[in-house]
């Protein structure tokens, strides 16, 4: 059975991406909690970095992930751009374009464009402590725009869908290793 480390980012005194009240913090707690049941149901083991609003840096949830020997590491995140509604779409980083982390990046990609995002693609981010310092295959999903009104708008009507597109692109990914 695989595991996969699911981290909902930011917590605590760090909210993250804030728009119109909206922290990000919040947005990705719930969608990690929801994209790890979904796992759960279908056989997959899920370690959470946290499951509560509290603040581990960045480095502690790579560490933790490597402690449990995850087979798959995947942060959830929401993007922002310097204005509202600059931008639109969700996109996955990996450390680099090969091997299994961007075959998962693009299978949650492809899913969430199926449930109405934008795909802005998979791009390479080698200074992320998440992709970096993690021994396992792991991406950094920003699931749309915190200060998008169409994305807040596809991710609160949609919510269950969107859990389900990145849950499924995990389980496609888990299924054909």
């Amino acid at each position: 059975m695989a595991l996969v480390a699911i981290d909902a980012g930011h917590g605590g005194a760090n909210p993250g991406a804030v728009y119109n009240g909206r922290q990000e913090k919040r947005d990705v707690l719930a969608l990690a909690l929801a994209v790890g049941r979904i796992l759960e149901q279908n056989g997959v083991e899920v370690y959470y970095t946290r499951t509560t609003d509290i603040y581990e840096s960045p480095t502690q949830k790579a560490e933790e992930g490597n402690a449990v020997n995850a087979d798959y590491f995947v942060s959830i995140h929401r993007n922002s751009g310097t204005y509202p509604n600059q931008y639109a779409g969700v996109e996955t980083l990996v450390y680099n374009h090969y091997g299994e982390a961007a075959r998962l990046a693009n299978n949650i990609n492809v899913r969430l464009e199926q449930s109405g995002f934008e795909n802005l693609g998979v791009n390479e981010r080698k200074d992320l402590v998440v992709l970096n310092r993690t021994d396992m295959p792991a991406v950094l999903v920003e699931v749309g725009f915190i200060n998008s009104d169409a994305d807040n708008q596809l991710l609160d009507e949609h919510f269950h869908d969107v859990a389900w597109a990145i849950a499924e692109g995990i389980l496609a990914t888990v299924w054909s290793a």
